[in-house]
């Protein structure tokens, strides 16, 4: 006879997911600290967001009363398409290629959390998709979905980091796995690739030389000093990933049609985006991630970049 832990994962399977697990929920020790730590730091940028609701972030019972379990989720995003390069061409992150992810796996929680409600009447729970105070990388290192790697992105031992996370916290007292194990050894070639150093140790990014954080949440001008760094990026960076050997041995083509690249993003044109309008941007992002940068930020984006090519040429 299947166990209620059993039941749920093999649900969360069944709706689409790629992995799943269980972590038992508690008010977090030692990753609170090095989140305190990290802010302390200033790493967070200008996301003052982070600096709020630590003790939420830090205590899932303070989100979910009596809280007993967190459900941890991923789905795979992966799609084999390569960036063309070459003048006049950007680069946009892997995951923002396709549809908005919030938008997609939130549908497949809601659909895990409905069939809960019903297998288990009186439970209560909430579900989140990097939109509320949940520190989710944790939550699925302890889940044992896959680890917290040197780049800090999570690992899956099957799938590489291509995947989105999500988590439900529930009063269900579930049987917890095993936490992930770290795969990354004496590996160091994230670290080495980045192209602005943000990687400033092993397991620590500072925001503020991040050039995923610089093209994606910074508001204002682009940094002076790391703008000669963008190669290309005007939105999100996947250098670290893409170096990663285990993403270059177990990446899987995603089954979600959605991921996969909408017209112009594995190839974005720079002149013809320079100059793009509000209306052009809200019409041609509609449903993407890419409006999180908003229009300014990639309007910014794209003539920094383009600057930089042109002066590159001009030095041949």
């Amino acid at each position: 006879m299947r166990s209620d832990a059993e039941k749920v994962k093999r649900k969360a399977l069944d709706v689409g997911f790629t992995v799943v697990g269980i972590a038992k929920a508690g008010r977090l020790g030692e990753e609170a600290d090095h989140l305190r730590e990290w802010l302390q730091q200033g790493y967070q940028g200008t996301m003052a967001w982070m600096a709020r609701d630590v003790e939420k972030r830090t205590d899932p019972a303070k989100v979910v009363p009596g809280a007993k379990s967190v459900v941890c989720v991923g789905l795979n995003y992966y799609t084999p398409d390569r960036h063309p390069g070459g003048p006049g061409i950007g680069k946009i992150s892997r995951y923002a290629w396709g549809d908005d992810y919030h938008d997609i796996v939130t549908a497949k929680l809601k659909l895990l959390w409905s069939w809960m409600e019903s297998e288990f009447p009186g439970v209560d729970g909430r579900y989140y998709v990097d939109t509320g105070p949940v520190m989710d990388k944790v939550w699925a290192q302890r889940a044992g979905i896959g680890w917290i790697a040197k780049h800090t992105n999570v690992i899956t031992r099957d799938h590489g980091s291509w995947v989105f996370l999500g988590e439900l916290i529930t009063t269900l007292d579930l049987d917890a796995d095993e936490p992930a194990t770290d795969h990354c050894g004496t590996c160091t070639l994230c670290i080495e690739a980045c192209p602005t150093a943000a990687i400033v140790q092993p397991y620590v990014v500072d925001s503020n030389r991040c050039i995923s954080y610089l093209t994606i949440e910074h508001r204002g001008e682009t940094v002076a000093d790391l703008a000669d760094h963008l190669d290309g990026w005007i939105y999100g960076c996947d250098v670290c990933q893409d170096v990663c050997p285990w993403n270059q041995r177990f990446s899987v083509e995603t089954t979600e049609r959605g991921f996969h690249p909408r017209e112009g993003n594995v190839d974005p044109p720079l002149e013809a985006w320079k100059e793009m309008s509000q209306q052009e941007f809200s019409t041609r992002f509609k449903g993407s991630p890419i409006k999180r940068t908003k229009h300014s930020g990639l309007v910014r984006n794209v003539r920094a970049v383009l600057g930089l090519q042109r002066n590159e040429e001009g030095g041949k």
